[in-house]
């Protein structure tokens, strides 16, 4: 049975000091006709990952508006987490050896999920591969939720270069549902007939502890918890450890680096998230790799690391990186520019975006240009304070929550089913359930 996930409450008007009346005035009005709707948010982990953590602001604050939401994360082995972690690669164009074994995986905790999901809603996000067959599971039992409730398929992921047996035997579900979100246009692949499709990149919480403002004893008393010098230069990359954000390549950077800056510390940190089997792997190649160098610091949540300590992190490193190989966003980006951090970051997915035409950090595509990049801005204080302070003010218009909120409240007033249509025969609703049968 998909678990119910508690959040703590939050308010609309804590945010209008940071975005302004103007913005917080939009978010209310959007938000009236959509009172006392009935909303489902369901994943594949409540932490440990930017989906996660999208939610545990975004529910509280569409509940402050009148809406009634739930957030469900599936129940399943962890079997089906590393079918579904494959799966997760090959949709983002990794070659595995994909086989029927592997689907049966997915399908069975889907239904075995849908069977169990209870609650009637108005409107339904599934997010990313994990949850997707949850409509299709309902679909075939001839569930009337399937047809009554409004279902969004919000993908994280760069799916344009899918491994074709991955992507499809997933686009028969996806295809079934009312709309699709993708964080840029073009992530799509292929289309999708009678589907409506939104654009809608994430966001963060100006906020939530990972994000708030920190004292500069703070900062240094968790440096020094973790034996990390706050009177030397940093380098860090804070990222899950996974092939896409290239872990070892970062330790090279900071190796060729370590000739010329020779007090420089790396810092790398990650979650391990219930989801994510593979992490363990490269936790374990990263620290061979590192050695008996004292100045590499690899940290996990294991270590005690949790939101305030990626915060304190972020705010004291003089570059954060993000080497990403692919990437469909990349949160800890506007997390790092919003705490006037500048960025070196690979130019792929959604990175580029975030990065203010350059001016915000810097765009690379080797580790000779990271090496290059990251050298830069240790040599030029100046330069980092420029970046951090162009970085602060972009995210401030395009990638706080609040965006996020106000689009999320325009595509569902979009695809609504407003009352009188209920008994209209050609009404859009019963268009969607013939074709859900018809599936």
């Amino acid at each position: 049975m998909p678990i119910l996930v508690p959040v703590a409450p939050k308010s609309i008007e804590e945010y209008r000091p940071i975005i302004g009346d103007a913005k917080t005035d939009e978010i209310i009005e959007l938000a009236k006709p959509l009172q006392g709707s009935r909303v489902l948010h369901l994943n594949a982990t409540s932490f440990g990952g930017g989906v996660a953590e999208i939610l545990h602001t975004l529910i509280p604050l569409m509940r402050s508006l009148g809406i009634e939401v739930d957030w469900k994360v599936m129940e399943a082995s962890g079997d089906f987490f590393n079918v579904s972690k494959q799966m997760h690669n090959a949709l983002q164009g990794m070659f595995i050896p994909w086989n029927t074994s592997m689907g049966e995986t997915w399908k069975s905790v889907n239904r075995a999920n849908a069977d169990t999901l209870d609650g009637a809603y108005d409107f339904a996000f599934i997010h990313d591969p994990q949850p997707a067959g949850i409509l299709q599971a309902l679909t075939e039992q001839g569930s009337q939720m399937a047809i009554d409730t409004r279902w969004i398929w919000r993908c994280h992921l760069d799916t344009t270069e899918s491994l074709p047996e991955v992507w499809d035997f997933l686009r028969p579900a996806v295809q079934l549902y009312d709309a699709v979100i993708y964080t840029k246009e073009a992530y799509v692949n292929g289309s999708f007939p009678g589907v409506e499709m939104a654009f809608i990149p994430p966001a963060i919480d100006p906020l939530s502890t990972k994000n708030i403002e920190l004292s500069p004893d703070i900062i240094r008393d968790v440096l020094q918890r973790y034996s990390i010098d706050p009177n030397r230069p940093i380098m860090a990359q804070i990222s899950r450890f996974d092939p896409w954000k290239d872990p070892l390549g970062v330790v090279d950077v900071y190796r060729a680096l370590k000739y010329e800056h020779r007090d420089l510390q790396l810092l790398m940190v990650a979650s391990m998230a219930d989801d994510d089997p593979e992490a363990w792997s490269f936790y374990e190649r990263i620290v061979r790799r590192a050695g008996e160098d004292y100045d590499i610091h690899v940290l996990t949540n294991l270590n005690g690391v949790a939101n305030l300590e990626v915060n304190a992190f972020q705010r004291a490193a003089d570059v954060v990186l993000q080497k990403s190989t692919r990437e469909g966003f990349g949160l800890v980006i506007s997390e790092a520019l919003w705490k006037g951090r500048p960025v070196v970051a690979g130019a792929v997915g959604g990175i580029p975006m975030q990065m203010a035409n350059g001016k915000a950090g810097r765009l690379g595509n080797s580790t000779a240009d990271f090496i290059e990049h990251v050298g830069e801005l240790l040599e030029n204080p100046g330069l980092r304070e420029e970046m951090g302070l162009t970085g602060r003010e972009h995210v401030r218009e395009n990638f706080l929550t609040t965006r996020l909120l106000a689009d999320h409240l325009r595509l569902m007033l979009k695809i609504q089913v407003e009352p009188a249509e209920e008994t209209a025969p050609t009404s859009a609703k019963r268009r969607t359930g013939s074709r859900r049968r018809a599936a």
